[in-house]
């Protein structure tokens, strides 16, 4: 069962890394022109804006980290001076 449950969660990451914008605005359009009562393109949906929060914590966390490794470049093409 937990071999099944990570497969399905890896088909779901590969296969909404590439739809979960289109099917995401796409969704809502169909939504409000007559798609109702549909569970799972619903649960679907959700599954998308779980991916895309994902996908902004996890920029947003990879910024801050690379902020705080951020180290000056030293120029080294300058001589330093002799005292």
């Amino acid at each position: 069962m937990k071999r099944l449950l990570k497969e399905f969660y890896g088909v779901g990451i590969l296969f909404f890394y590439f739809f979960k914008w289109p099917y995401f605005f796409g969704f809502i359009y169909l939504y409000n022109h007559g798609l109702n009562n549909n569970y799972i393109l619903i649960i679907l949906w959700f599954y998308c804006i779980a991916l895309i929060i994902k996908d902004i914590y996890w920029m947003i966390k990879n910024k801050k980290i690379s902020r705080c490794n951020h180290k000056p470049q030293i120029d080294i093409t300058k001589p330093k001076p002799e005292n």
